[in-house]
């Protein structure tokens, strides 16, 4: 990119950001850990930092209002090439993230990056969560 502009492998929607923010002031420090599938399926799943740990194998993909971001490394291989999008719809979230008494439920939206984005990508890999 010629202007050099940070591509964000994560964001958020103004509705997720005001969640987010509504969930840090009652529990205070948490993350943000994409399910693989598991029990809950597919989802971005909210947890207190001092009750999740994070896996030799996950890696950061960033910040999203203030709250830290996380998947396992081999789920990032599928979605490398896609900006992950976490929006709020209504609904019960996974058993076990922050939002399910809210009413609303976490979900992940995707798009693909454009050429140039992949191009800056490849020169600002992902953090370790080991690192």
């Amino acid at each position: 990119m010629a202007d050099e502009k940070e591509v964000s492998r994560v964001i958020a929607t103004p509705a997720a950001a005001a969640l987010i923010d509504t969930l840090r002031a009652e529990h205070g420090e948490v993350l943000f850990h994409q399910s693989g599938g598991c029990c809950d399926g597919s989802a971005p799943m909210m947890f207190p930092q001092a009750e999740f740990m994070v896996g030799s194998s996950d890696v950061k993909l960033g910040t999203i209002a203030g709250v830290s971001f996380y998947m396992s490394e081999s789920q990032f291989e599928y979605w490398q090439h896609t900006q992950l999008i976490i929006d709020v719809v209504p609904g019960n979230g996974g058993m076990f993230s922050l939002e399910r008494p809210s009413g609303l439920r976490f979900l992940t939206r995707s798009r693909l990056f454009e050429d140039d984005e992949n191009a800056w990508l490849e020169t600002h890999p992902v953090e370790r969560a080991d690192a």
